[in-house]
């Protein structure tokens, strides 16, 4: 007998496996974005956003567009590597929606606060990391419990980006060190 794959799902398409509506609005996103980049950049729009025009683009690509690639990546793979069935319906659509959630409370940031902004932000990768090590956990795969350890470390980083932007005006250490953590990790 074999072991099944997918729980009976009736739902939405999109929401029965987690690699379909990570990529897919991760590509729509990274495509939006540089239509909204062009545009700020050259100063011809502004957003209410409290992220410098920089900051805004650097964190939208790194726990925007990044983030629901991994997203979408690790939602494939912890099945796959515990042999338990995937995120589907409403426990997807949550991470989903806490994903656009961030989006939006970042294009709103200047008017909702930093600090609100950041909470919401981070939600999702504090939701992936925490929905992951359950899941590795409960197959007995401990082997692949660091990639909960270097998701957190991501989730990490968006809040001291939040801080750094926040104090200093630029985030540029939290920058560094998500660039780092993304490249040295998720390249091998």
């Amino acid at each position: 007998m074999s072991i099944p794959r997918l729980r009976q799902y009736q739902g939405p398409a999109v929401l029965s496996y987690g690699f379909r509506p990570f990529f897919l609005l991760g590509s729509a996103y990274a495509g939006a974005m540089i239509l909204i980049w062009l545009p700020m950049y050259e100063g011809h729009l502004a957003l209410t956003t409290a992220f410098s025009p920089r900051d805004w683009h650097v964190h939208e690509m790194l726990f925007g567009y990044v983030s629901a690639v991994i997203g979408g990546f690790l939602l494939t793979a912890v099945p796959n590597w515990t042999g338990r069935l995937p995120l589907q319906g409403n426990s997807l659509a949550t991470l989903v929606s806490t994903w656009i959630a961030g989006r939006i409370a970042i294009f709103l940031s200047a008017s909702i606060g930093w600090a609100a902004t950041a909470v919401i932000d981070v939600a999702f990768l504090t939701l992936l990391a925490m929905a992951a090590a359950r899941e590795i956990v409960a197959g007995r795969k401990w082997s692949n419990l660091p990639v909960v350890a270097i998701v957190s470390l991501l989730s990490l980083a968006n809040v001291a980006f939040h801080i750094e932007a926040h104090l200093n005006g630029l985030a540029d250490y939290s920058t560094r060190f998500a660039i780092a953590l993304v490249i040295s990790c998720w390249s091998r």
